[in-house]
């Protein structure tokens, strides 16, 4: 047995080929009665394990298969029912066992032999299946998949926003965008799905009808049988195979209205009910009441009430005393909170001459998120590492501390002294992205400081009801670290100062000692390479070969270029380094193109200014700036590349960053042999 199930596992592809190509032949070749019960016996049994499956699933994504499975199922279900109708119609003259034993059983032991009973028990059945269970479920698919599709850019910025935390590498990104559109495409498969089920409810009505009707009429035209006894049996065939048709089916439309309505959580569903519903002490106390009051109403069984009030009642009781054990506990985890300080006037005057590289303040009401338990610190670093890996400099130390000055729950972010950003958070509550939206959800509105996206501050307890919206939802130091990797990408370049540059060089000295003696600082000053490697990360351009930008620097250096013809050679030898980051999985630059006649009047009006002032009329450069945006945002890309002339774009560059469009300006001469360029848009500024 196990070898015949590990050889199932090494080719599924083949059973479930095998499988549907079985369900077609039952439909079109008689199937004599004992396969038929084996065929009901498994239909049976698979509603139950998708049911099982759907009860203890984590997420519903685990169960990602289920729209293709509910197809199968209901194919499957419909061909039993052709294949029973032929057995019913074919040889029900022969008595009640004709179709098998298990359409038997269902028509006389389930219903005990009572036809009448018995049909309508199925259409109790098929409106249960039909008008409630189906119709809730197909609305409730409706729904998601039209919350999970508008969600999708805001999870998306907050995986963005991860990944330029630190908090996650590329392939984790990769991961959660995968799951993401996973999502969607499940709600959406979940959305046509559940119509499989309303049809196949209508099918087994008419099915019904056909096997009565026809039945009948064969039983008294064909095979010469009276009225009463035609009745008899072909009524219990109906009834029989009507029930074990609509209760697997019920069984699996249930497991559709789980999967749909389940709330990813660490725990499966039994678990989870059972915690929520033990959750408040006081509603077993009240239920025990209503049933007590119950019980003694007149006319009302007096025992099954006062048991039920008396279990209720004492398990409220074991509630209340478990839930004051874990706050004993908890009080007993929780370290005494330490009261701030109040700085002296020396203290203070020595505050104000320390200038830190970079600094987070804190108002008192945020104190906890400088603690290692709240993440913050560790995220911090996370940030520092990846900028790291990705632009190869090293940021310095992030200094967190209180300032009493600021608003409790206020923040501000300082490089050099100099306050670059602010916001404000709520400890003790979580944001929620896109909250104005989801309907029915409480909150405090504001705005995410570091993209401004409206946003609902909620009560952590909320946080399910939320991401079943489809809003994404983040802790106040994910916030706060959010907003400083927005605040990096633009001021970056104000951090790197000589020092560092030094050490930088000390580290390349340790490999190629000759190179850095030959060029710094006899071709170039310290100063020189440190406002070189200033203008590369203010374009985000990665500085890891420091010995191929040195070696470029001392070569241009030597043929007496300004610094803007120096940076440029830097970013042309670096051309491919420069590109990767923009590639797609095919290894093609998608780009912006200038207009050949755009260009060649940006670059007439720079020779004629000296690149003083703009070299186009201030109407046509807002033009180009507006269409840039539109189309950046058409691309969904977080930094699209607009490739133009080499004479305009450090003019060019300089622009979009006072502009604020979030485009990389790239040269022509910096796109390596091979590279492939697909052109998203030609922009002309008009």
């Amino acid at each position: 047995m196990r070898a015949w199930v590990g050889q199932g596992a090494k080719a599924p592809d083949v059973w479930l080929a095998v499988a549907v190509i079985g369900v077609l032949i039952v439909m079109m070749v008689p199937v004599p009665s004992w396969l038929m019960d084996v065929l009901l016996a498994t239909n049976l049994s698979l509603g139950v394990l998708i049911l099982l499956s759907a009860i203890y699933m984590l997420r519903p994504l685990d169960f990602s298969v289920f729209p293709s499975l509910l197809l199968l199922t209901t194919l499957f279900r419909l061909a039993l029912n052709v294949a029973s109708t032929r057995l019913i119609l074919l040889h029900g003259q022969e008595g009640p066992s004709a179709a098998g034993h298990v359409i038997e059983g269902f028509g006389q032991f389930v219903v005990g032999g009572n036809t009448v009973v018995g049909l309508v028990i199925f259409l109790i059945l098929v409106v249960i299946n039909f008008v409630v269970i189906t119709k809730g479920s197909t609305r409730i698919a409706e729904v998601a998949a039209r919350f999970t599709l508008d969600a999708m850019p805001g999870k998306q910025m907050a995986i963005d926003a991860d990944l330029n935390a630190g908090l996650i590498d590329d392939k984790e990104a990769q991961r959660r965008r995968e799951a993401i559109a996973r999502e969607a495409e499940f709600y959406g498969a979940m959305d046509g799905a559940a119509k499989f089920v309303r049809g196949d409810a209508v099918a087994g009505l008419v099915i019904t009808a056909i096997n009565l009707v026809g039945g009948l009429l064969i039983g008294v035209f064909q095979h010469g049988m009276s009225l009463g006894e035609a009745t008899r049996v072909f009524s219990i065939l109906t009834v029989g195979d009507g029930l074990v048709s609509q209760i697997p089916a019920l069984v699996i439309s249930t497991a559709a209205g789980i999967v749909i309505t389940r709330a990813s959580g660490e725990q499966g569903l039994p678990a989870e009910v059972f915690r929520q519903l033990t959750m408040h002490p006081r509603a077993h106390w009240v239920a025990a009441g209503a049933l007590l009051l119950v019980g003694l109403a007149p006319g009302m069984p007096f025992v099954p009430f006062v048991l039920l009030s008396l279990g209720f009642g004492l398990l409220g009781q074991a509630l209340r005393a478990r839930r004051a054990e874990e706050r004993v506990r908890e009080q007993e985890e929780e370290t005494t909170e330490t009261p701030v300080p109040t700085p002296t006037l020396e203290e203070e005057l020595a505050e104000l001459l320390v200038v830190d590289p970079l600094r987070i303040e804190i108002g008192y009401g945020l104190i906890d998120l400088a603690s290692r338990s709240s993440g913050l610190l560790e995220r911090i670093q996370g940030l520092r590492r990846r900028i790291a890996q990705e632009l190869g400099y090293l940021l310095p130390a992030v200094h967190v501390k209180d300032n009493l000055r600021l608003h409790a729950n206020a923040y501000r972010i300082l490089i050099r002294s100099a306050e670059v950003a602010r916001g404000e958070v709520q400890p003790n509550k979580l944001l929620a992205l896109d909250g104005e939206q989801a309907p029915g959800l409480e909150g405090t509105p504001t705005r995410e400081p570091a993209f401004g996206l409206p946003a609902l501050w909620i009560d952590p307890g909320a946080r399910a009801q939320a991401e079943r919206a489809g809003c994404t939802v983040v802790d106040p130091a994910t916030v706060i670290i959010t907003h400083l990797s927005e605040v990096l990408r633009t001021h970056l370049s104000e951090l790197i100062d000589r020092d560092q540059v030094q050490r930088m060089l000390d580290k390349l000295a340790e490999q190629h000692p000759k190179v850095v003696e030959e060029i710094v600082p006899a071709q170039v000053s310290l100063g020189q390479v440190q406002r070189v490697l200033q203008r590369l990360l203010e374009e985000g351009v990665p500085i890891h070969d420091l010995l191929r930008i040195l070696e470029t620097i001392a070569d241009a250096a030597s043929q007496r270029l300004g610094e803007d013809e120096i940076v440029e050679r830097v970013r042309a030898r670096l051309g491919r380094a420069l590109v990767q980051r923009f590639l797609d999985a095919q290894g093609r630059l998608r780009a912006f193109v200038l207009d050949g006649a755009l260009e060649r009047e940006i670059a007439e009006g720079l020779a004629r200014t000296q690149g003083e002032g703009l070299p186009i009329p201030i109407e046509r450069w807002q033009a180009v700036a507006r269409e840039l945006q539109e189309a950046a945002n058409a691309a969904d890309l977080d930094e699209p590349p607009l490739i133009v002339a080499p004479q305009i774009r450090p003019w060019l560059a300089r622009l979009m960053r006072k502009a604020g469009v979030r485009v990389a300006v790239l040269s022509s001469e910096e796109i390596p042999a091979g590279v492939g360029v697909e052109t998203l848009a030609v922009i002309r500024g008009r």
